[in-house]
């Protein structure tokens, strides 16, 4: 029998099983361990490749020099990347079966002189498990993913994730929402009627302009002028360089059926764009954190990512930088939001 016959071959493949991967919700349970299999040497090549392409252009993580100037003994791996290259290993054991991304918070950063070379090693452990009383064909799992160094065990990065993953069977609901799957209740009330612009990129200047707009209907927020356009770099390739094996971002095939009619961006992706155009318009010194992730809606290859940024609060932490807490919202073509979350980070004095 020759099983390259188109015809035959179509017969064998409808008589053929599918070796599936990835895990249902019913495989994980509250307390669980996991150790990612997969793991990356942190790589010059990848780290510089994601940094440019997601316009995070930051000369510390370029140049000795600049690096030296904060600290550092060399450029060190970017924030964005370390962060991407934690949880891409971690698809195909927790969210390869696809579901909705429901957000990511905790996010934090506990050592930053990570440099190239770096081997990484990371586990999660399931936080908990719910039934989705809206889809029932899905179940909502949290976990705790943490990054460490093979060599040291020292933790690099760590945050908690959610999603929605696929049941093997329904399960019988009442219909109503779920305030895990809807997230927080958006305030009440009426934009200010003024917004105020930092006068420059240092702690100073944002300190300056959250007293300017003090007791004022006034709040401290500007849009960025640069935009990314999601080619197959961006869309495909970044996250393959992570080990992210998620179908969404490489099998076209796939994603022609479903509600986004084609592959899409992985939100690392996504979110370290609207970052970097952040970043354009800070002295940052060093990241600590982010908080309350949410991706809104699919971002598929011809879509441009657009930057906004409220700041929350600045707080005199150190003789050389300031805390400033910052709300980020990332915009497509159709000033849609499609990311938002909020950072903590030292800026320079």
């Amino acid at each position: 029998m020759d099983y390259t016959d188109t015809e035959t071959f179509t017969t064998v493949l409808d008589r053929t099983e599918t070796r599936e991967k990835g895990n249902c919700f019913e495989d994980f349970g509250e307390g669980d361990h996991i150790e990612h299999a997969p793991g990356l040497t942190l790589s010059n090549y990848a780290n510089e490749l994601w940094a440019s392409q997601t316009l995070n252009h930051d000369p510390i993580y370029w140049r000795t020099d600049a690096a030296r100037e904060v600290g550092f003994d060399e450029p060190p791996v970017h924030p964005d990347y370390l962060l991407a290259a934690v949880m891409g290993p971690t698809v195909e054991d927790l969210s390869e079966k696809g579901g909705y991304f429901l957000g990511r918070t905790n996010v934090r950063f506990h050592d930053q002189t990570v440099t190239p070379g770096t081997e990484l090693r990371v586990s999660s452990t399931v936080q908990s498990t719910a039934t989705s009383s809206s889809r029932p064909e899905y179940g909502i799992v949290t976990w705790e993913t943490e990054g460490v160094d093979a060599e040291t065990g020292e933790p690099l990065v760590s945050y908690e994730r959610t999603n929605m993953i696929p049941r093997r069977e329904p399960v019988a609901t009442d219909g109503g929402g779920s305030a895990t799957e809807s997230g927080d209740t958006p305030e009440d009330g009426e934009p200010p009627a003024e917004f105020v612009t930092p006068d420059g990129d240092r702690f100073g200047d944002f300190a300056a302009a959250l007293d300017e707009a003090e007791d004022r209907d006034a709040a401290v927020a500007y849009r960025h002028e640069r935009g990314r356009t999601m080619d197959d770099v961006m869309v495909a390739t970044l996250p393959l360089m992570t080990l992210n094996t998620a179908k969404q971002h490489h099998n076209g095939d796939v994603m022609a059926d479903s509600p986004s009619g084609d592959i899409v961006a992985y939100g690392d992706v996504t979110r370290s764009v609207a970052l970097g155009h952040a970043r354009s318009d800070e002295a940052t010194y060093r990241e600590l954190g982010c908080d309350d992730e949410r991706f809104h809606t699919f971002v598929t290859p011809g879509d441009t990512v657009y930057g906004f940024t409220r700041v929350v609060d600045a707080e005199a932490t150190h003789d050389h930088a300031g805390t400033v807490t910052f709300e980020h919202i990332a915009f497509n073509q159709h000033d849609e939001p499609v990311y938002s979350g909020t950072r903590r980070a030292l800026i320079q004095q």
